[in-house]
């Protein structure tokens, strides 16, 4: 069974992923649009998260090695996907996955880093776009010029909603085109703020 969410709290994932833990879901792992589960008895099961990057396999191993020696079996991650999701196995361990208050700060910290790189990465591809006019940020403030048919808007009846409405899907996806790098670093650094809140918070 698949589950499509997003969350930008590792609180809030980790309470729903126990959640879907008590209603007889096992997590098997998360995909790039949500989380994979399959049905299962067992509910007494608790999953924490990190978010942590390596650039050596060898790394990453001793990692999870380290979890695991501590009572948390690595379930789900890889050396470079950030997300790390850990299930705390049999009675070993503390209750949570880090036994100071540092570690569990920091992995916001690296949280917000992330998305702050990804927005800034983005920033000059922006600016070449517009730069080489394949963007066109006017087209914010004069949605009419995304309509290339000539002479649309002095048409009139029949004739101008049948040119509107042939042409409206071609105008959307080019202003979607146009306007997905700016959505994109916004979104990045809305992540980034959440992230960095829930940093100075903790």
């Amino acid at each position: 069974m698949n589950k499509f969410k997003f969350f930008t709290n590792f609180e809030e994932e980790e309470n729903w992923l126990n959640d879907m833990a008590m209603q007889g879901y096992r997590f098997i792992k998360k995909t790039p649009f949500g989380y994979k589960f399959e049905p299962e008895g067992s509910k007494n099961v608790t999953i924490k998260m990190d978010y942590r990057t390596f650039k050596k396999r060898e790394d990453f191993e001793d990692y999870c090695a380290l979890f695991e020696d501590s009572g948390w079996e690595h379930i789900s991650g890889t050396k470079s996907s950030g997300y790390q999701y850990f299930k705390k196995v049999g009675h070993q361990g503390n209750e949570e996955i880090f036994s100071d208050v540092d570690s569990n700060i920091s992995r916001y910290k690296r949280l917000s880093d992330m998305w702050a790189t990804l927005a800034i990465s983005f920033i000059p591809i922006l600016a070449a776009l517009i730069s080489t006019d394949a963007i066109d940020p006017g087209v914010l403030l004069d949605p009419k010029s995304l309509y290339f048919t000539p002479g649309l808007w002095d048409l009139n009846g029949l004739k101008f909603w049948r040119a509107f409405f042939f042409e409206t899907p071609f105008a959307l996806f080019r202003g979607l085109t146009w306007i997905i790098f700016p959505a994109l670093i916004m979104l990045y650094l809305y992540f980034a703020y959440k992230a960095n809140k829930q940093y100075k918070k903790i």
